[in-house]
């Protein structure tokens, strides 16, 4: 039988293995909305034109990229761009366009 835990210098380890893995709920996407700016996060739900997003940022303006499409695929400038503090969860009405984010592409906050 192994441990679940061990302890080292005071500091106690859990097994990797002991340790549920943590389920993504859906892509990154860029959401714009009609009257609520675009946001950053990861699809929870979508109904209609509601959507709840996890891990969510608001896109307040960006550098480097020309369109929404190019921000996905390519990322921004961040230096010159703002990207909000990331909230838990968000729930967006009036979602007018939905866009995957390209894996790899890092779109985590800017502001400090």
């Amino acid at each position: 039988m192994k441990p679940d835990t061990i302890t080292i210098d005071e500091v106690k380890y859990v097994r990797a293995d002991s340790v549920p893995a943590l389920k993504k709920s859906g892509p990154e996407v860029i959401v714009r909305t009609v009257s609520a700016g675009v946001h950053i996060g990861t699809i929870i739900s979508r109904e209609g034109k509601e959507v709840k997003l996890s891990n969510a940022r608001r896109l307040w303006s960006w550098s480097g990229a020309f369109t929404l499409n190019a921000v996905a695929t390519k990322g921004v400038s961040r230096t010159n761009s703002r990207i909000s503090a990331t909230v838990s969860e968000i729930t967006l009405m009036e979602a007018i366009e939905i866009i995957p984010v390209t894996e790899g592409v890092d779109l985590s906050t800017t502001e400090k």
